[in-house]
């Protein structure tokens, strides 16, 4: 069995496969049809397709003598099933391979904190490629200050002058440019200029998305979908203001800039099947795409020989997250994208946006030193009793009404006051960073401990008490190992 993180990574990948073992290739992912998955999930079990290629639920492919799995992008947060069950496919791996006496292979050039820390513990053995493919150098990388750039030119530049520099010099030679920005849409905020509100959505408390080609505003977290404004909803002012940039403005800004080149956009809104995803890669693997404009879905696996230049806009986005991982996150995605140049013949080059220069994520990703970042990033896991020194749970309470979350939160906080919990840590009731989302309001809390014994007793006695509460199961969500603290 091999997981990928992406469905547009499979195809790839089985064509490979395919050209080894044939018709023994299977492929099971969420963007087949019905027919097409039962299809594929019988020649499995019939032992026909002795290959299987997928995504995270693929880990439960009925293969009968499984003798390795092996996990592309193990690091990868597509992984984790953000509903029920919520169960981690890396770590499903490494479960089933123990029991089928299997081996399991963990790939990637950035691993998880956790599966490094394992891996330096001698839990996992390690295996490390520290070359390129033909003794091929890594990409050069060179930060731009835009702090710096800003007092230069007096304005706000989404592109600097380096990266546009650099744009002109590849597309003139015919070499291919990737450009990231990892957030969708036109327009992440609309506001007003006279009462200084935001459009929301009416099922979450995030700011709609403008997205100019559908003419729509869109919330990325429910789907909700409102028309665009021409005056504010709250005061009817008519000084309605469209702030930030995503990866559809990006996308006009540059054909701006080089009209003659051929530019096309991947992210979730020109992807809508895998034969989108599909034509697009075919397209610059042909050489018929000049510059791709996207979002982390490029960053990800693609072997593009053409591409030479990476630029990273907004590099720093991710640091300013309520989330513990911001740094790994930020570290990982930079050098994934940055991976992505100077795969051919021809020398890459990268170059990162940033207001953070000096930040420890920004400068390990830029020297591409992975060990530097592990060791500086565990010392604060360390300090601040965080994954991989502890196990990690979140609890989180919704309800449709506000004073029904708070009052149960309150009972659960109250009961986890009185009851004895040695060796496990409760942070909270605290308000969830996004308050409210699918029409439910959302408080949690955060509980650590060294020992996943103690912490699952305490969680399955939480679970008792909120029964006898009459607190809803369905409205008391317990993830362990929680990804996302949201």
């Amino acid at each position: 069995i091999l997981l990928v993180p992406e469905i547009g990574l499979t195809p790839a990948v089985a064509a490979d496969l395919h050209q080894v073992f044939g018709d023994e290739v299977a492929i099971l992912h969420s963007g087949l049809s019905n027919q097409e998955r039962a299809e594929q999930w019988h020649r499995i079990k019939r032992g026909e397709a002795r290959v299987v290629v997928g995504t995270r639920s693929a880990v439960f492919a009925p293969v009968t003598d499984l003798a390795l799995l092996i996990v592309d992008e193990e690091q990868d947060s597509s992984y984790k099933q953000e509903e029920t069950p919520r169960y981690h496919a890396r770590d499903v791996a490494v479960v089933r391979a123990k029991m089928a006496n299997a081996v399991v292979v963990l790939g990637s050039a950035t691993p998880s904190l956790e599966s490094y820390y394992n891996a330096k513990k001698n839990k996992y053995a390690l295996v490390e490629l520290p070359d390129r493919v033909e003794q091929r150098p890594l990409p050069e990388v060179e930060i731009i200050d835009m702090r710096q750039e800003f007092q230069e030119t007096g304005h706000e530049q989404v592109i600097s002058r380096k990266l546009a520099e650099e744009i002109g010099q590849r597309l003139a030679k015919h070499e291919q440019v990737m450009v990231l920005l990892n957030r969708r849409g036109y327009s992440p905020v609309v506001l007003c200029r006279s009462c200084g509100k935001t459009l929301e959505c009416k099922n979450c408390a995030i700011a709609l998305t403008h997205h100019k080609r559908a003419h729509k505003m869109e919330c990325h977290y429910c789907g909700y979908v409102a028309n665009i404004p021409d005056k504010c909803v709250h005061c009817g002012s008519e000084y309605v203001y469209f702030l930030g940039t995503g990866s559809e403005k990006l996308e006009e800004l540059i054909h701006g800039m080089f009209p003659q080149a051929r530019i096309a956009r991947l992210d979730r809104d020109t992807v809508r099947g895998r034969e989108d995803f599909e034509r697009m890669l075919a397209g610059m693997n042909a050489g018929e795409i000049d510059l791709l404009v996207g979002t982390q879905m490029i960053a990800k696996g693609h072997d593009i020989h053409g591409v030479t230049l990476v630029g990273v806009i907004a590099a720093d986005s991710a640091l300013g997250l309520p989330d513990f991982r911001a740094a790994e996150r930020t570290f990982q995605l930079l050098t994934q994208v940055a991976g992505r140049a100077g795969r051919g013949t021809t020398p890459g080059k990268v170059v990162l946006q940033t207001y953070f220069q000096d930040h420890y994520a920004v400068q390990y990703a830029a020297h591409h030193d992975f060990v530097g970042f592990y060791e500086k990033e565990l010392r604060f896991r360390n300090w601040m009793h965080y994954p991989p020194y502890s196990a990690l749970a979140n609890v989180l309470i919704r309800s449709e009404k506000l004073d029904e979350s708070l009052r149960w939160s309150g009972l659960i906080g109250q009961w986890f006051e009185k009851t004895r919990h040695e060796g496990v840590r409760v942070l909270g009731p605290a308000a969830a960073p996004i308050l409210r989302l699918k029409n439910d309001y959302r408080y949690h809390f955060v509980l650590k401990s060294a020992s996943r014994e103690k912490m699952n007793n305490l969680l399955r006695a939480m679970l008792a008490y909120a029964h006898t509460q009459k607190i809803p199961r369905t409205q008391v969500i317990v993830d362990v190992d929680a990804l996302w603290l949201m």
